[in-house]
């Protein structure tokens, strides 16, 4: 079994995969001065047939070491997961099925945004509850491949 160690996310580290949804860099005070907008955060992509929607996922929470062997991808839209609790969680993505996955560990205040077509592992919280809203492609045609791997992968702590 192959082992890759998480690495904190950044913004720079993940920019191949997506965007980091996170409070900072620029902000124009909104609401009479009393809230920060942090504008624009995400390249959203939802094709020329499909529209945004936002679904809640409730996921169960996994432990560290975790194995796993099983990414996909969504060929048709992005996909943003904006946890609805400040617990961190794991996200897995790897540009290709080939290719070494990477881990990042988010800081519990962080939600992502995945890039049209980036491979990825399934939602991994690793604490109850694992709750998400998840703002994503809907539209008339299948937007889910999957690819399994032949040999597990087991994540670890740096």
């Amino acid at each position: 079994m192959s082992v890759i160690r998480t690495e904190p996310l950044t913004a720079a580290a993940f920019a191949p995969f997506g965007d980091v949804l996170e409070p900072s860099g620029d902000f124009r005070l909104i609401n009479n001065g009393l809230c920060r907008r942090h504008h624009d955060r995400a390249k959203l992509d939802f094709g020329a047939d499909g529209r945004a929607g936002i679904s809640i996922f409730d996921a169960e929470p996994r432990a560290m070491p975790y194995v796993f062997d099983l990414i996909e991808r969504h060929p048709d839209g992005s996909q943003a997961f904006l946890p609805m609790t400040q617990h961190p969680f794991l996200v897995i993505v790897a540009p290709d099925p080939q290719a070494e996955p990477r881990a990042f560990l988010t800081n519990g205040a962080q939600g992502i945004n995945l890039h049209r077509g980036t491979w990825h592992g399934v939602l991994t919280p690793l604490h109850a509850p694992g709750l998400f809203a998840v703002i994503d492609r809907i539209g008339p045609t299948p937007n889910l491949e999957e690819y399994r791997y032949t040999q597990p992968w087991m994540v670890v702590a740096p």
